[in-house]
């Protein structure tokens, strides 16, 4: 842990005021669906609606079809980056950001290395290629044609080895509103029509990272990236950055110009989906997450939908099917408080599911919506 004492100190409010203002919690932003999926570097994508909800709470006056258009029009896709899991990125950072993670991919690998023996892993991605540009693949038609070439490796391998090796984006209608669709995968650049951008450098990453989660440290950005040894990047940077401490004495780098926002700024309730970035991109959560909540909204390795009030982890919630919105908060909420959640689960559901009749109850949430 790196310590500054000469550095002001940011308390937990102040950063997380700072952070809801960076990922447009704060007030909703007047942004389009593309302009916050590029601002926010992607979203948290591993089931298909937490995008929609997760622009909802953000974005004013959007509607699902926002986000679903541009990912008809190729435009948006659904691409493993980040920390190994499925985001929605612009086609852009999809063609970019997936190079810049590649050693991430490539470390994945080693957990596969008995299931891959003998197993050529550039020809294993040429040949992955050339079957799903020729038409797009499921998981299970890759593993099948895979081990054909492959019969003494282990299929699953085999085929966890192409999604690293490769680009692969899912393809509609899959991750569609609305509609459904298997996963079936193709590469990036043939879905996209154009080839593979060189990565942006991991400077010009800091920089868009600090804009959307900052203030941050090191090991805030690493987390955030799954990637490593990051620290050089952050000193390049440091004399166009400026610096604070937390209140255990973490140095934390920001943009100069980044809003931060004063501490009893009010943070108006808002409904998430599950795996929201805001509650993962932190090697800290506290500045979301009180400590005394922590692993609350999550089950397993499955992660609730969450609720902030006042800009904290104050609860989960479920859609029970079209009968009810059911809202289990994890401490006592004042009257007031109470009518501004329900306030905030009605606009929620005019949103995202209009012309349906919902309850709103306040009781415990048994299983995850998805």
């Amino acid at each position: 842990m790196t310590k500054t004492p000469s550095a002001p100190v940011l308390g937990t409010r102040a950063l997380n005021r700072a952070t809801l203002d960076r990922q447009l919690l704060l007030r909703r932003s007047p942004r389009s669906a593309q302009e916050a999926v590029a601002h926010l570097v992607g979203l948290q994508a591993q089931n298909v609606k937490p995008p929609y909800y997760a622009l909802a709470a953000r974005l004013d006056g959007f509607a699902p079809e926002q986000l679903a258009q541009p990912m008809a029009g190729r435009e948006v896709v659904r691409i493993v980056t980040m920390r190994s899991t499925i985001h929605t990125h612009t086609a852009d950072d999809a063609l970019t950001l997936r190079p810049l993670v590649q050693p991430a991919r490539d470390r994945e690998l080693t957990a596969f290395r008995k299931g891959l023996a003998g197993v050529d892993l550039d020809r294993l991605a040429v040949l992955a290629r050339e079957l799903v540009e020729a038409g797009p693949r499921t998981m299970a038609e890759l593993r099948q044609a895979l081990h054909a070439e492959w019969p003494d490796a282990d299929p699953q391998s085999l085929a966890v080895a192409a999604r690293c090796r490769l680009p692969l984006v899912q393809v509609t209608p899959r991750g569609l509103w609305g509609r459904s669709g298997q996963v079936a995968l193709t590469t990036a650049e043939h879905w996209l029509g154009r080839p593979a951008e060189p990565a942006p450098t991991p400077d010009a990453t800091v920089l868009r990272y600090l804009a959307a989660f900052g203030p941050a440290s090191v090991r805030d950005m690493q987390t955030w990236a799954g990637l490593t040894r990051l620290r050089a990047a952050f000193e390049r940077l440091r004399p166009r950055l400026c610096t604070f401490r937390d209140e255990s004495g973490t140095e934390l780098f920001d943009l100069p110009d980044a809003p931060r926002p004063d501490p009893e700024t009010p943070a108006p309730p808002r409904f998430l989906p599950e795996f929201d970035n805001l509650l993962l991109s932190h090697a800290d959560r506290t500045r979301v997450v009180p400590p005394e909540y922590r692993g609350r909204a999550w089950r397993g390795n499955q992660a609730h939908r969450t609720l902030l009030v006042d800009g904290s982890l104050a609860g989960v919630w479920q859609l029970e099917k079209d009968t009810a919105l059911v809202i289990e908060t994890f401490g006592r909420l004042s009257r007031a408080e109470r009518a501004e959640v329900t306030k905030e689960g009605e606009r929620m559901l005019a949103v995202m599911h209009p012309g349906t009749s919902y309850d709103i109850r306040f009781g415990p949430v048994v299983r995850t919506g998805l």
